[in-house]
């Protein structure tokens, strides 16, 4: 894919638009992708941060089609507080996860939840929005959070993943909403699916699901092999772990390697393999 321009919306397939959201980070990479879908009349999935020149942008690239839904995947800030505004102009609902507000630890400033989330009507497993030649179709994929939703579009076998599968990077995973079992589950429920397409609310397409897939499954199974190695040679802090596991990434990402590192531990200490004393952690038996 070419590069974006935040504001400037790029047409995907014949259903399926983006637009870039201005809110670059270490953790939202190019910042978060708002896709509209629909021809006569659309739906905007994830509208981001509520700014008055992003929502502007949304409307333009609406352009004066009538908005049948704002779908949201989940309610951290860098995905639903646009909504609000969104619907103020437009009349439509908000639609799709359920509210929820908790502390994550800090862990990531611009993804803290939106506790001022409030949806018109939420979407279980099953459940649909349609348009003039499209439908929207919730996937519930707890994980990244418990409330995470995405949405299948089967008229071109597309999934809107969110940030459960990411196009540039794994998912963080923070405790205590944060689950890894629930996240490993999530990604093998995606398995036993055909999409052609994965459109994240991150990065580029995923024009290889599977694989992709497949691969991360292979990424979270490896972690835990890694933290299980380092534990059997004595016990460890958290902090301790990170320095030994991630060499070489960039420093700021280490209190969120740290909280997806918590996920994986007390994920294994649920199946009796690891315990805690106090802040050290170490192999049972």
């Amino acid at each position: 894919m070419s590069e974006q321009s935040p504001g400037v919306p790029e047409q995907l397939e014949p259903l399926v638009a983006r637009l870039l959201a201005p809110n670059p980070s270490p953790f939202t990479h190019t910042g978060t992708q708002v896709h509209l879908v629909g021809t006569a009349d659309v739906a905007v999935i994830d509208p981001g941060p509520d700014t008055p020149d992003h929502i502007d942008a949304i409307m333009r690239a609406i352009d004066g089609r009538p908005l049948r839904a704002i779908l949201l995947t989940h309610t951290h800030r860098d995905h639903s507080p646009g909504s609000r505004p969104l619907a103020a102009v437009t009349g439509a609902p908000i639609v799709g996860c359920a509210p929820l507000a908790l502390d994550d630890e800090g862990i990531r400033s611009d993804a803290s939840f939106d506790r001022d989330y409030v949806a018109d009507r939420i979407l279980a497993e099953g459940d649909f929005v349609a348009g003039d030649g499209w439908t929207l179709t919730a996937l519930a994929t707890p994980g990244h959070t418990s409330n995470h939703l995405a949405f299948a579009l089967p008229e071109s076998r597309a999934l809107f993943t969110g940030d459960h599968v990411m196009g540039w990077s794994t998912s963080i995973v923070s405790p205590p909403d944060g689950d890894m079992a629930a996240y490993m589950a999530s990604l093998e429920k995606l398995m036993h699916r055909d999409d052609r397409i994965y459109y994240p609310a991150h990065g580029d397409p995923v024009v290889n699901p599977q694989r992709l897939v497949r691969g991360m499954l292979g990424h979270r199974k490896q972690r835990e092999g890694q933290i299980l190695r380092l534990l059997r040679t004595g016990p460890a802090t958290i902090s301790t772990m990170v320095e030994r596991m991630y060499v070489g990434i960039d420093r700021r990402l280490f209190p969120a390697a740290e909280r997806s590192v918590l996920a994986h531990l007390i994920d294994l200490a649920q199946r009796g393999e690891v315990s805690a004393e106090g802040d050290v952690w170490s192999v049972t038996g």
